[in-house]
């Protein structure tokens, strides 16, 4: 199990990430081949980003009292 010091420190990394894929996908024009790919690339890296703040933040209760 990993320390919430380590999941805060992947949240960033994966955050600089984001920010660097943001800055190669901005100036791309819409037709460009690599386009899909980077934009796949950013919306896995969101997803992974949500999980790992879930983690951090887990709801408490039941769902089925």
């Amino acid at each position: 199990m990993r320390t919430e010091n380590q999941i805060k420190s992947k949240i960033n990394e994966m955050t600089l990430q984001r920010r660097s894929l943001e800055t190669r996908l901005a100036p791309l024009p819409e037709d460009d081949p690599g386009r899909p790919a980077l934009a796949s690339q950013l919306a896995r890296l969101d997803d992974m980003i949500i999980i790992l703040e879930w983690v951090l933040n887990e709801p408490v209760g039941k769902y089925h009292a």
